[in-house]
């Protein structure tokens, strides 16, 4: 697919971090990006200073995903790229010792399924609203391309550590939903990718103290460092470009590979 003012693209969590990245370099492109965020002021900021388009959405809730995107339509046009970065991340081990009467604590089922809510929930209602609609678009491409779905799961999807165990399964939910969704869409012409980031400097990590943060940048292999949100973009917007990525997750990590903690 050819980026350009003709297209039209929706990022969810497109307010700041890796979806904040990939609105602003897909708006450098010329497309039309509408940016979903429940984070009003920060993307409102965001989408003035790219020449976006900002709703306000939560993406676990189907009747405020159908108000974002009808409004989105309304104003660019039908949504040619979906991408889903809106996500959490908690950490929590499946039991604990309570330190005041010393009793082992399941972890809580709220927590665990607020997580897989907005990461898998929130990802496959995404899908399922956009592909339908890209279903209903004349092909864009001599090879009948009619769309693309960018995903974002995480190199905890399969590395994953001590206390991530939700939002290992949310990303690995997003991982497993990859291949059969490109199948399904095939017959379309909507093509269906992941990227499997590793430790990128995103507003996760904006607690974490510098010697935390250089710590965790020494245990990439190479390049030695946190990834930066720009660097997700790039592979996002090259995804979209090149016709014959499908199916497939991508890791992009520097080689890393999760210790146990």
């Amino acid at each position: 697919m050819k980026l350009g003012k003709d297209v039209a693209a929706v990022v969810t969590g497109g307010a700041s971090g890796l979806g904040g990245a990939t609105a602003k370099a897909l708006a450098a492109q010329g497309v039309k990006v509408a940016i979903f965020d429940l984070n009003e002021a920060t993307g409102q900021k965001h989408a003035a200073e790219i020449g976006a388009k900002f709703y306000k959405c939560d993406v676990t809730n189907e009747a405020s995903v159908d108000a974002a995107l009808a409004a989105a339509r309304k104003d660019n046009g039908p949504e040619r790229i979906l991408v889903n970065c809106a996500g959490i991340a908690i950490a929590k081990r499946i039991t604990r010792k309570n330190k005041d009467t010393g009793a082992i604590e399941p972890h809580d089922l709220a927590s665990f399924t607020k997580v897989i809510q907005i990461n898998l929930i929130g990802t496959f209602l995404m899908i399922s609203k956009c592909a339908a609609n890209m279903q209903a678009q004349s092909p864009l491409t001599a090879d009948g391309e009619r769309g693309v779905i960018v995903n974002t799961a995480s190199v905890a999807a399969t590395d994953g550590q001590i206390g991530q165990v939700a939002y290992a399964a949310s990303k690995g939910g997003v991982l497993g939903l990859t291949l059969p969704i490109a199948r399904d869409l095939a017959q379309s012409g909507i093509r269906v990718c992941t990227i499997m980031p590793g430790l990128f400097l995103t507003p996760m990590f904006d607690t974490l103290p510098d010697e935390a943060k250089q710590s965790l940048a020494a245990s990439v292999p190479f390049p030695s460092r946190l990834g930066n949100p720009s660097e997700y973009a790039a592979l996002a917007c090259h995804i979209c470009e090149n016709g014959m990525l499908n199916g497939e997750a991508i890791r992009l990590d520097g080689a890393i590979r999760l210790a146990p903690r």
